[in-house]
């Protein structure tokens, strides 16, 4: 990993200057990721997702650097120093820069300090946001029919109007091309105004783009001698971009991201971060941002023992029936951990309370024998009782603490019913980062998957920031029983899917807010 420099007997490491891309964390790229998930010190911009941090070790050194309009958390030589100290340590350094390093990221100057500090380094692109902005607003800066140049211009210089300007306005304003401005937002109308001065037309089109390819994207478009205006009135801030040219026209037609039915809405996720990836995945294809607050987490029973001999036992049952994804998990983990497999289960019946369980024991390579039209321990128990032959034995591995329906309904029948507890559930600890995130701004969805996840909410999350959040949130909830807790708390459920599955869910949101004036929330 740590190299001998060719200019002194200096041990040091090496540096790698990553582009992040422009806020989407599906544009990072498979080398940055690879890089970053071995990287040891991570020195990383405002700009760099919090999704692509994520990628790096648990371990790794963490070393926010980023700048805003006016503010800068380190200037540019300290951030140098930093570099070249932690590659001197030995250590395997990730810079990670918002888009593309060398798209005025200043990566150019950074690897300029490490050739002469004698530090190994790569530079791995990013997608710039020059780029990726603007396809995100539906405008190509290319088009056979409007033009095929593209210019590239910082925003930050000082626009002095004489020839001592380092911008050439007299031939980007006489040109064709598109014009793309980064970090141009405060100086916008200087940039109209010396556009116009030298002679492109006040009626050429122009867009302002803020937060592209992200959930808080947000887009104005006019000419130029209004866009200024427009922006006021939209309140459009930094970080934005700038887009002048005939190509904006195209923005009617092509524009897709911003059709997205969920774009730009703040939606909690309180599921264990484990669990929390199907939902993310869906809601964030909708264009919504996501904030995971996991308020739960699983943790082992306290006694082992009792979950280790049902195991070894489970054979000499007709049936074992899973009530929850975490039940699949944690049962079949610790099946393989005491060296058995599912050979071991024999000819036992499973049964799983639903599809996500379904899908959780297929990857054990387990197919359910029974799944209920209703995705509760209701649904299970009637699917049960409509069987034709009569059922003896029942293991049910599941949570330390959970309803007694199904095990009492199913002795009922006649069954000895053999529940074992194969997890607990434990309040997740929050972060003063985590409440800073949730009270940035206002909420719009909080969603509970389990009765669990309701109650450690409340538990976990202080009051005073409970009841901000509920000022603007509605709470999505994804079934009856998960609703009754709610309920039972004093919260009121807006969204409730006919059945209990994240798919549903996910549906259920869309559908609210695609009919939001005609949705009432659900009665206490």
């Amino acid at each position: 990993m740590a190299q001998k420099s060719d200019k002194s007997d200096i041990h040091v490491g090496k540096v790698y200057l990553i582009g992040a891309g422009p806020g989407d964390p599906g544009l990072f790229t498979l080398k940055g990721k690879e890089i970053l998930s071995k990287a040891e010190v991570v020195i990383y911009d405002r700009l760099a997702s919090s999704r692509v941090l994520a990628f790096a070790p648990e371990s790794a050194e963490k070393i926010y650097v980023g700048k805003r309009s006016g503010q800068h958390a380190a200037d540019q030589a300290a951030i140098n120093e930093l570099i070249v100290k932690k590659a001197k340590e030995g250590k395997l350094v990730a810079r990670l820069k918002g888009g593309d390093p060398f798209i005025f990221g200043r990566g150019g100057e950074e690897a300029q300090i490490l050739f002469k500090a004698g530090i190994p380094f790569e530079i791995v692109p990013g997608i710039s946001s020059a780029i990726a902005v603007p396809a995100y607003a539906g405008i190509p800066l290319t088009h056979r029919a409007y033009t095929a140049s593209v210019a590239l211009i910082t925003g930050h210089r000082k626009f002095e109007h004489d020839e001592r300007a380092d911008i050439d306005w007299k031939n980007l304003a006489k040109g064709v091309g598109t014009l793309v401005f980064l970090m141009g937002v405060t100086n916008l109308p200087n940039i109209t105004e010396n556009l116009q001065k030298f002679g492109r037309s006040p009626d050429t089109p122009a867009a302002v783009i803020r937060w592209g390819t992200t959930p808080r994207h947000k887009s104005v478009t006019g000419t130029l001698k209004n866009i200024v205006q427009k922006v006021k009135e939209a309140d459009i801030r930094p970080p934005a971009i700038i887009v002048v040219g005939e190509v904006v026209r195209l923005k009617e037609e092509i524009n897709w991201f911003e059709k997205q039915p969920l774009l730009g809405r703040r939606i909690v996720i309180t599921r264990t971060r484990s669990q929390a990836s199907a939902l993310v995945n869906s809601l964030e294809a909708l264009g919504a941002e996501c904030i995971e607050l996991p308020t739960i987490d699983i943790k082992p029973p306290d006694d082992m023992e009792a979950l280790d001999t049902a195991i070894r036992r489970s054979a000499s049952y007709e049936w074992i029936v899973f009530s929850s994804t975490n039940a699949v998990e944690c049962f079949c983990s610790r099946m393989f951990e005491i060296g058995l497999d599912a050979r071991h289960l024999g000819r036992c019946g499973i049964a799983a309370v639903g599809t996500s369980t379904a899908e959780a024991l297929m990857k054990y390579h387990l197919k359910p024998d029974l799944i209920p039209e209703d995705f509760r321990a209701e649904g299970l128990l009637k699917a049960f009782q409509k069987m034709e032959t009569a059922i003896h034995r029942v293991l049910i591995p599941r949570a330390e603490k959970a309803r007694e329906l199904l095990p009492e309904g199913l002795r009922r029948l006649g069954a000895h019913v053999d529940v074992v507890a194969a997890y607990k559930t434990v309040p997740a600890m929050i972060t003063g980062e985590q409440i800073e995130e949730l009270e940035e701004r206002p909420v719009d969805i909080v969603t509970f998957t389990s009765s669990s996840t309701v109650k450690n909410f409340c538990t976990v999350v202080p009051e005073g920031v409970r009841e901000k959040i509920f000022e603007s949130a509605k709470i999505a909830s994804i079934g009856p029983i998960t609703s009754k807790t709610c309920r039972d708390l004093g919260l009121r459920v807006a969204i409730e899917p006919a059945r209990s599955t994240i798919n549903d869910l996910v549906n259920a949101i869309k559908k609210y807010y695609s009919n939001i004036q005609d949705e009432p929330d659900m009665p206490l």
